[in-house]
């Protein structure tokens, strides 16, 4: 059992930022990126789906995924 804490990886913020994405859309991404891990092992399509708008509105952001 283990428990992440930490900073978004700068350089993967530098990178994005460099490509136009804004700072906010960036850091969102990479969050996403990290939760994905887990969320896409869900097998139940409605579950999945729920928890996707969860994190989405708590990033303040639009996901597009596909389920």
């Amino acid at each position: 059992h283990g428990c992440t804490i930490g900073q978004l990886d700068k350089n993967a913020l530098f990178y994005m930022k460099q490509r136009g994405i804004p700072h906010r859309e960036a850091q969102a991404l990479l969050l996403y990126a990290f939760t994905d891990e887990v969320v896409s092992r869900i097998k139940i399509p409605a579950l999945k789906y729920w928890i996707t708008e969860l994190i989405s509105d708590k990033l303040g952001v639009t996901l597009d995924v596909e389920i």
